[in-house]
């Protein structure tokens, strides 16, 4: 049975002298594998070039409840990125993110809200005409509500430190290792209050900026299992710098 669904790239694998295996997280079905035939063809209908990382898509494919490998009848991009691919820092961002997001969502079932978070901020991302140095920070702050680990603000604007252990900011110094503490603490609390429309009234050094995503990546390994390190975040660093 043909079904429409739009869908967000995670993974591309060659797979045999011309065909591809994707991954695609779709806004119906969650994240499914789909195998793509003649793929690295010179003439092919899907095209090796359509199936970029973080490219949004609107499909029309077969499913079965079976989780085995899926097959795509139509597929395009839409809305096409017009600038990601070819600005060096969004698309520096957009492999950070891709990583992020392959780690850390696994579900082959639906969720609308996180997908549709995902792609809008792709969308916006795409758009952005000004510096989007902490669209990689506000996003993965903004990600953790729909992954069920969003950090819990009572108290953010009278503690010292934030327990990155257990998620919370606290007045008194965790036990644990992992922890924020001043000026690193405050700063956090104004990122969980910005959005992507405001993310410009940040003011933080690069330095700073590292810090807090370091942080932030070894929150979403406390709480993600296999999360593992995230490669691309040097390579964005240096980008960023």
């Amino acid at each position: 049975m043909l079904h429409k669904t739009r869908g967000i790239i995670f993974r591309a694998t060659d797979y045999g002298e011309s065909s591809v295996i994707v991954q695609i997280f779709t806004e119906k079905f969650g994240l499914q594998s789909y195998i793509i035939n003649g793929a690295k063809k010179p003439k092919a209908k899907i095209s090796r070039n359509m199936l970029q990382p973080l490219h949004l898509l609107d499909l029309v494919v077969y499913h079965k409840n079976t989780g085995s490998v899926q097959r795509i009848s139509e597929l395009k991009n839409a809305p096409v990125l017009l600038d990601i691919p070819y600005d060096v820092i969004k698309s520096c961002i957009a492999i950070f993110l891709n990583e992020v997001l392959y780690k850390a969502i696994k579900q082959q079932s639906p969720d609308e809200n996180l997908f549709d978070f995902i792609f809008s901020a792709i969308e916006w991302l795409d758009h952005q005409t000004e510096s989007v140095a902490n669209f990689h920070l506000v996003f993965l702050t903004r990600l953790t509500r729909y992954l069920g680990f969003y950090p819990d603000r009572y108290m953010a604007g009278e503690a010292d430190y934030f327990d990155i252990k257990n998620g919370h900011f606290t007045r008194y110094k965790p036990e644990s290792v992992s922890y924020l503490s001043p000026p690193h603490t405050q700063n956090f609390g104004l990122v969980l209050q910005t959005g992507f429309e405001d993310m410009q009234l940040l003011k933080l050094s690069n330095d700073e900026r590292r810090y807090l995503v370091q942080k932030l990546l070894e929150y979403y390994a406390m709480h993600i299992e296999g999360f593992g390190n995230i490669k691309s975040a040097d390579v964005l660093e240096e980008v960023l710098a």
